[in-house]
């Protein structure tokens, strides 16, 4: 199998590159692996490098080495190819996806990582692009466009710039007038705080906001917040939220299935795995087991959900 290196050089502070390149030659060399380096030259370059080494035919690990943008492109990229699969060296600030399969640490192992087990997962579909994490619209979407500016910063980390721009975005509007629709249910009027399809279990660098989301399980988990609360009620509730407690409120409704379109009545923000776009219409579906992700081989992931532990039914005990 050819094992190649997708390396962003923007991540990490623009750090990435000198950090993990000397790692690589020196590992590959010295244990006889067939590799390649990409440095990506400018946003979403890495895209269509992927797509043009996937179709190529063999057998082919990528590597995104960088944040969950990068795990974006090399997703994008990557999709719909048999022979492609996907894992993730974690040099960014946030990392959301990979919480829930091990530790960081683990994932920067990289004798663990070309022994890795590939777990074929779903994924989310949102007009041309792929997600295999969340996608949403409303607050948290607005929040994350604006995470991005704030996490450009000097010292501003993936969870401090979300608080920052949760606090922006908090101070302005916070009320969404959408039209939701599930399948197989009418449409629905509701004046919300935000709307999140879901594959897997964080995001916003911490915060839990679908405690329950299994990344392989054939169903995407649906969480709509209403407007129906003050916003000093709401600033209370943030920690509640990041530490997944929310779904037992009066106001959150929960729910699994395929697909889920919303409408919004002016332009919108809809976030899809950290890229924002402006729209007045999104429909998130599932494609399943579409994705092939590595698991690092010191991961006790498999054993945990063996044992019951990782589970669609309750959430993973918070670390205070």
């Amino acid at each position: 199998m050819k094992h190649i290196f997708v390396i962003n050089p923007a991540a990490g502070k623009g750090k990435t590159e000198e950090i993990i390149r000397p790692q690589i030659v020196e590992y590959c060399i010295k244990n006889n692996v067939d590799y390649e380096i990409f440095v990506s030259p400018y946003p979403k370059s890495a895209i269509d490098f992927v797509r043009n080494k996937a179709a190529e035919g063999e057998p082919v690990r990528f590597y995104a080495c960088g944040g969950d943008g990068t795990l974006f492109e090399v997703v994008n990229g990557s999709f719909g190819f048999e022979n492609a699969e996907v894992a993730s060296i974690p040099l960014g600030s946030g990392n959301d996806f990979i919480r829930l399969f091990g530790e960081k640490e683990e994932f920067l192992d990289l004798n663990a990582q070309i022994n890795g087990i590939p777990l074929v997962i779903d994924a989310i579909r949102c007009g041309d692009k792929i997600a295999v994490n969340q996608c949403s619209m409303g607050l948290d979407a607005e929040i994350c466009a604006k995470q991005a500016s704030f996490k450009k910063l000097p010292g501003m980390k993936a969870e401090s710039a979300y608080y920052a721009a949760l606090l922006y975005c908090f101070l302005r509007k916070i009320k969404n007038e959408f039209t939701i629709q599930t399948e197989g249910e009418e449409e629905r009027k509701l004046t919300v705080l935000f709307c999140l399809c879901a594959n897997s279990r964080w995001y916003g660098g911490g915060f839990m906001g679908a405690p329950l989301a299994i990344p392989d399980d054939g169903l995407l988990d649906f969480v709509i917040v209403r407007k129906e609360v003050s916003r000093a009620k709401m600033l209370g509730l943030v920690d509640q939220y990041k530490k997944g407690q929310h779904l037992s409120l009066p106001f959150t409704e929960f729910k699994r299935g395929k697909k889920i379109t919303v409408k919004s009545e002016k332009p919108a923000a809809v976030n899809i795995d950290g890229e924002v776009e402006i729209v007045t219409e999104s429909t998130f579906e599932i494609v399943p087991k579409s994705v092939k992700f590595v698991i690092p081989s010191t991961s006790t992931y498999f054993d945990r959900v063996k044992s019951g532990e990782i589970n669609p039914d309750t959430p993973l005990p918070v670390e205070e």
